[in-house]
């Protein structure tokens, strides 16, 4: 087969950078906005904070256009009269330059993605780790040795990297050479650093370790002991009669050694340093108010932040507009306060059709939920997914999609996550179609009034939810079960 050359020509539809902002602004949650508006003030000085009637000159009534436009159409913005600037008047004979910034996009950096967010320092896990080791009498090599099995310690405290392998990295890596055995002793002191469980292999070995360094060992402690090194599988899975046939115990007893077994960490690592300490507080994108039985929506007011373009840099190009030398070195001052005050009035657009599109998404999602906003019962969502509200709005689905991802809104009853709301549909008996969220509300419901001496079963729980009306079979209320993280009737009951 040959090689040939030749000319075509084909169709394709490319999203501008414009839409690209749009896109990620849109996915953006409010507590990250003020981030990101602080850094387009950073990157661009024509862009400023102030009240909007100071740029109506520059804005041509562009938020009437909004009201009509798909969220994913592109920001024209509006004609100024620094547009009708020509720039060729700048322009020497010969000269054929570009200023290098113009062929730079520097307003859209495909970088922003890969920034990182600074976090608050304090001591950590492995830190707190080794200054106990420090504490210990050990040469050297040792120190080493211990240094390789502490770094080892996941996030739990537990370590789950074979000792062999240990053995390896500390060879090709660090040229030590140690044993299987001299890692295992080293193991065995760390064990007993705090918190008690630290530098287990398995769950059943911290939970042991704990229990061998109760300070009041009894005889429930002891018991506990045996069932922990004997029957670890049985008390996993609740096998109680074995444990009690095993060991020849009562009631009382069984149920003061699990008693003594479920108070232990299970994740000693999980509570040191900074672990786990990073909270996630919730800052609502919305809130819909009951105002005597009419829903009001608004939006956080940090979705709307006041911006302008700079008076100065409008100045500063009319003043170079005004002069009568017209050089290249002025042809790349216009055309870079140009592009700067381009990109600003972007960003002001785009913030403005963020605002729409939140606002025009969130108002559909409320009037298709607004028995649940009105009452706060999961029983009353109604089915919804994405192409219901994109096709109320007018907007593409994908839109649709990166609204309600990483969006709250507050109600009377509480904060949802926006996903919340959506879910598929399922048919009763009578042919009404009905949220799955409200079947799911139901069986936690039933499980919650079931006696815990004896749980449910899949197949009675079945029954039940067909005595209500609901058509459905056992394998889709054990998937609905296990989406709800609750286990199975054996491991529900209880003593």
């Amino acid at each position: 087969m040959s090689l040939s050359q030749g000319l075509y020509q084909k169709q394709l539809q490319k999203l501008s950078p414009q839409q690209i902002q749009l896109m990620k602004l849109l996915q953006v949650p409010t507590a990250m906005l003020e981030e990101r508006i602080k850094e387009e003030l950073e990157e661009n000085p024509a862009l400023e904070t102030g009240e909007e009637d100071e740029v109506e000159e520059f804005e041509n009534d562009t938020t009437d256009e909004f009201e009509s436009k798909d969220a994913e159409s592109e920001l024209d913005g509006s004609k100024d009269e620094y547009e009708n600037i020509d720039i060729s008047d700048y322009v020497q004979d010969g000269d054929d330059d570009i200023a290098d910034y113009k062929m730079r996009d520097e307003n859209y950096p495909e970088a922003d993605d890969n920034k990182t967010i600074p976090h608050k320092v304090e001591t950590g896990f492995n830190e707190v780790m080794l200054e106990q080791l420090s504490q210990l009498n050990l040469n050297e090599h040792e120190q080493k040795v211990a240094e390789q099995i502490i770094g080892n310690l996941d996030d739990d405290g537990y370590l789950r990297r074979d000792i062999s392998a240990i053995v390896d990295d500390l060879a090709f890596r660090q040229n030590i050479q140690t044993s299987e055995e001299e890692i295992g002793n080293l193991v065995l002191q760390i064990q007993q650093f705090d918190p008690p469980g630290v530098c287990a292999r398995s769950l059943q070995e911290c939970l042991l370790i704990q229990l061998e360094r109760k300070e009041a060992a009894g005889d429930h402690v002891e018991m506990a002991i045996k069932v922990m090194e004997k029957y670890f599988d049985e008390f996993t899975k609740k096998h109680y009669e074995k444990i009690q046939r095993g060991l020849n115990i009562t009631d009382d007893q069984l149920r003061e050694i699990i008693n003594q077994i479920i108070r232990l960490n299970p994740k000693p690592g999980g509570n040191v340093g900074d672990s786990g300490k990073n909270e996630a507080y919730i800052i609502p994108d919305f809130f819909i108010n009951n105002n005597s039985g009419v829903l009001e929506l608004s939006l956080n007011s940090r979705n709307a932040p006041d911006l302008r373009i700079s008076e100065g840099y409008r100045d500063m190009l009319k003043d170079y507009d005004r002069g009568s030398k017209k050089d290249k070195r002025q042809k790349e001052a216009v055309l870079f306060i140009k592009q700067k005050i381009d990109s600003a009035k972007w960003f002001i657009d785009a913030i403005k059709q963020r605002q729409h599109t939140l606002l025009s998404s969130m108002d559909a999602i409320m009037n298709y939920q607004y028995n649940f906003f009105l009452t706060g019962d999961d029983t009353e969502l109604r089915p919804m997914i994405l192409k219901d509200i994109a096709e109320k709005t007018n907007l593409d689905i994908s839109t649709i999609s990166r609204v309600a991802n990483s969006k709250f809104v507050q109600t009377e009853f509480g904060t949802y996550r926006l996903k919340f709301f959506f879910s598929e549909s399922l048919q009763t008996d009578s042919g009404e179609e009905v949220s799955t969220r409200e079947v799911k509300k139901i069986l936690s419901d039933l499980i919650g009034d079931e006696s815990k001496k004896a749980p449910l079963s899949d197949e009675r729980l079945t029954e039940l939810l067909q005595e209500k009306g609901y058509n459905i079979a056992r394998r889709t209320v054990a998937k609905y079960r296990e989406q709800l993280n609750i286990p199975v009737a054996r491991l529900r009951k209880e003593l």
